[in-house]
Order: structure tokens, then C-alpha cells, then sequence
């Protein structure tokens, strides 16, 4: 162990003990955080506004606070950038991280206290850091710099308050001697027009050192590609020779496993998967042999969960201690950011409850349920995943939607998928997709059996670049818009489809 690991490892070592205790009393550690919040609720209007003039237990808390959605929050938002204060914690809301989502064209504006980003967003990296050496004790990763693809808006003041990507935020709040361990600048990291950042990140960062990487997989993979084309080189090791972490986040790491490997081909390369949005950094990968995530418990973040099944009646949800593994819930979070009961949208199924771990597993509003199949992201990614081994192929992105029936046919699933190295034999490719999804999910399965409902899936391959060109005519580029997997209606592949054809 180097020195200087040596000095960041003994730094970090509070919160290895802190980690261990919530993974060792993780329902008393939620009560303290509920305590916390609770008793900020009675101090603040929208606790007035529900009735809530004391601290009240988890029982009243939730008879009083609806669950909300981004929409029954706007409201509240729309107050306090209108000038009124402290609607939704009793100190200011700093900065708004914009996000448009993956589901919606209209921007949200998700309130950032000074606090929340302290005590969630950056203590969530530094426990990246911290977890990572306690695995990695022969680490050199001190001996170069990290490398972030952020997103693509500059921080602008709009109502008062700083606006702009939650990377943005991060990166406009870092403290100084940060700079010393990041690449690139934070005068590149802020660029809002991805292509040109992407270029001016080949140009400045081929010259250091790079030892680690963070970001969407998906945009890094845009990003790794044209630093090869740049530099001339057949793999990232032969630019960055010194290159041994990739911390990704924001969608599965699933569907680009086998050509991160093809382009870092060293067996002292690692990946980390963190789950942090917005809203709030949430989970972390502890285990390099579990691809499950830990969930973070002391982030100044009460949990609920409601049943995917049961999304219209919200007095289902439960806390911590009523989950169960297997059941695929939608989150919902109170936080020191204001926000309250508040649902994100994301999915996620318990994979363990000693300690609690998650696997995110999709969108609220991406999945196909046309005909009762109850297809979720996660049963998307992993068949794409086996059909892809199964053909000796790579998918770089694809999207599905139903084929609804008609009169004299049956419905089906549309794919369209874009491959980085494509199958030899499609019709095969999509043999074994539609095998995956009848092993991974019995309610496919029953819907296909005997085409009782649905016909064999649909597949077809567009050009390389359509989904980039897709992406970026609906101004989405970078590293906070996703590519919808999933979606029960037909819109984004009706748009794919418009794209190909100009």
C-alpha cells in the first residue's frame, strides 16, 4: 500500500465504521434518520399544510403526508422559486439539480440544500473511495486522476438559485484541492455542448495520467471510442496504461460488460456500480463479487417502498424493516433536501435483508404490460445480455415497445437495437432474446405459450449512430438523459424509426 493510500484509507476509516454499524443495526440507524427529518417536518410548512405541528411517529407521519410524485411537488417548487422561503426545510434551497428524466420532456427542478448536498451527495463519494480501498488495499489510483463525463448544463441562475445538472452542482462546489486528483477542468467538465467537451476532453486529458473513470456507461463508452479514434490506438490501456476503476451508474452496466472489457483488456481492471440521482446518492456496490448494491442508510434519507402492483394504493408502502426480498418495489425517500415522501420513480427488488441490498430493476413508467407480460427493464437488460452471448454480438443501445393487436393479429414486441458488433444470424439473435424473456419472466412466458396472446418479438438493427443522432435532435446528450429501455407505448421507436429514415 502506498503512502498516500495509506493517509486516504486511515481518513476514510470513520465511515468504514459507520458502514458497518447501519449494516449491523440498519433498522435502528432509518429510526435516528426518521427522527431527524420528522422533527424538521413540524417546523416547516409543508408539515402545517398536512396538519403535523409536532414530531410524530412513522404511523402519523405516513396517515399525514401523501405520497408524491414529481407533479404534487412542482407545486412547492414552483413557491419557492417564486421567492417564498423555506417551504420545504428550514434553511434555504441553494441550488436546483434539472433533470428532464427519462420519461418526460418537461424539466424538473429538484430542490439541493447545502446540507443534503454535504451529507448525501458527497458523503456518498467519499464512501465510494472508502469501500473501494478496503477491497483494493494494493490500489495506485492516488497515482493519477479521476475522469468524469458529467452533464451538459452549466450551473445558470434561474429565480434566484443556481440551476443546472446535479454533475454541475457537484463540480461548482468541489473544494479546490479536489482539483488536484480530477481531470478534466472543471472549465471543460461544465462545457454544455457534449460533442465539443468530448473533443476537448481528447485533447487535454490523452496527455495525464488517468487511473479511474466515473459516469454512465453508455456515455463513456461514446466518449472511450473517440479518444481511441484520437489517439489511434486499438484499446484505452494503450492511451491510459495505468487505468484500474470505472465507477458507473445511471443505467445497467449489463448491456456493455463485454466491450468495456474489449476496450480495457487487463484483468486489474474494476467496475463499481453507484446508484446516485438527483434525488440523492442511495446505494454502492461493496462487494466486487455481489453485483447487488448496499443501500446507504445514513445519507439523512428515510426509505419506503411501496409494491410496483400496488402503485395506486400508496398507504402500502412500508419502511425498511417491511420489505421483502424478490418483491420489486417503487422507492420512495424523505430527505434533508425537502423532499417528503416524495417517489423518484425508479424500481428496485431486495437481494438481500442482512445487510440490506438492492438491484435497480427499471422505471415506474418504462415497462410493457400491454397484454399482461409485466416486462420490467431488469428482465430486458439480462435478456439482451444472453441473446447477445448466444450470437457472439454487441449491443450498444436499444429501446422496445409494443405492437399492439388488431383485428385479425395478435400483439408483439418491437426491438430496436443497434449493435456495436452485430450478430451473424438476427433471426437467431432474436430466438434467444424471446428464449431469455420466457426464462426470466413467467408472465412473458404464459403470454407467449402457444402465441396465446403474443407473437415471437420483432427485432431490427438500425444504423450505427441512430439513437446518438436520436438522443441529440431532442437536445439529450450527455451524461443525465438516459435511452428509454422500455415504454408502453409506441413514441420513442415511431421517432427511431423517422430517424432512419432521413
Amino acid at each position: 500500500m502506498s503512502l498516500l493510500t495509506k493517509m486516504v484509507s486511515r481518513a476514510l476509516s470513520g465511515r468504514l465504521r459507520s458502514i458497518e454499524r447501519f449494516m449491523r443495526h440498519p433498522v435502528a440507524v432509518q429510526h435516528e434518520q426518521f427522527t431527524l427529518l420528522a422533527g424538521t417536518l413540524a417546523r416547516i410548512p409543508i408539515g402545517a399544510s398536512c396538519g403535523i405541528d409536532r414530531v410524530c411517529d412513522y404511523e402519523g407521519f405516513a396517515r399525514s403526508l401523501p405520497v408524491r410524485d414529481y407533479d404534487r411537488l412542482r407545486p412547492f417548487v414552483d413557491r419557492i422559486r417564486a421567492g417564498e422561503g423555506n417551504l420545504l426545510w428550514d434553511s434555504p434551497v441553494r441550488w436546483y439539480a434539472k433533470s428532464s428524466g427519462t420519461t418526460s420532456d418537461r424539466s424538473k427542478y429538484i430542490p439541493v440544500t447545502a446540507r443534503s448536498l454535504h451529507r448525501c451527495h458527497y458523503r456518498g463519494g467519499k464512501d465510494v473511495l472508502a469501500l473501494y480501498l478496503r477491497n483494493n488495499p494494493r490500489s495506485r489510483i492516488f497515482s493519477g486522476k479521476t475522469m468524469t463525463l458529467g452533464g451538459s448544463r452549466r450551473l445558470e441562475t434561474e429565480d434566484g438559485a443556481p440551476t443546472g445538472d446535479l454533475s454541475a452542482i457537484l463540480i461548482s462546489n468541489t473544494p479546490f484541492y479536489a482539483g488536484f486528483s480530477r481531470t478534466p477542468s472543471a472549465d471543460v467538465a461544465l462545457i454544455p455542448d457534449f460533442e465539443t467537451k468530448v473533443e476537448a476532453i481528447c485533447r487535454r486529458c490523452t496527455r495525464e495520467r488517468v487511473t479511474a473513470f466515473a459516469g454512465v456507461p453508455s456515455w463513456n463508452l461514446v466518449l472511450l471510442n473517440r479518444v481511441l479514434e484520437y489517439c489511434g490506438k486499438d484499446n484505452i490501456l494503450q492511451v491510459w496504461p495505468h487505468m484500474e476503476l470505472f465507477m458507473h451508474g445511471g443505467v445497467s452496466f449489463l448491456p456493455y460488460r463485454d466491450v468495456y472489457r474489449r476496450l480495457i483488456p487487463s484483468d486489474g481492471m474494476h467496475y463499481m456500480e453507484t446508484y446516485n440521482a438527483s434525488e440523492g446518492f442511495f446505494a454502492m456496490q461493496d462487494d466486487p463479487a455481489d453485483d447487488s448494491m448496499l443501500l446507504m442508510l445514513d445519507y439523512e434519507i428515510f426509505y419506503e417502498f411501496l409494491p410496483v402492483t400496488e402503485l395506486d394504493h400508496p398507504e402500502k408502502a412500508v419502511p425498511l424493516e417491511g420489505v421483502e426480498k424478490g418483491v420489486n418495489y417503487a422507492m420512495i425517500i424523505t430527505t434533508s433536501g425537502g423532499l417528503w415522501r416524495y417517489m423518484i420513480g425508479d424500481t428496485v427488488t431486495f437481494t438481500s435483508l442482512c445487510p440490506y441490498k438492492i438491484k435497480i430493476t427499471g422505471r415506474t413508467k418504462q415497462y410493457i404490460n400491454a397484454f399482461g407480460e409485466e416486462l420490467m427493464v431488469d428482465n430486458a437488460e439480462r435478456a439482451i445480455q444472453c441473446a447477445a452471448a448466444a450470437t457472439g454480438s454487441d449491443v450498444a443501445e436499444y429501446t422496445a415497445a409494443p405492437v399492439f393487436m388488431e383485428a385479425d393479429t395478435k400483439g408483439s414486441h418491437e426491438w430496436l437495437v443497434e449493435f456495436k458488433r452485430p450478430p451473424a444470424d438476427m433471426a437467431l439473435f432474436a430466438e434467444e432474446l424471446d428464449r431469455a424473456l420466457r426464462r426470466l419472466n413467467s408472465d412473458y412466458d404464459a403470454k407467449r405459450s402457444g402465441d396465446t396472446t403474443l407473437y415471437p418479438p420483432r427485432v431490427e438493427a438500425l444504423p450505427e449512430g441512430t439513437f446518438y443522432r436520436w438522443m441529440s435532435s431532442r437536445g439529450k446528450l450527455g451524461g443525465q438523459n438516459k435511452i428509454p429501455r422500455l415504454s408502453p407505448t409506441r413514441d420513442y421507436v415511431e421517432a427511431l424509426h423517422k430517424i432512419v429514415e432521413r
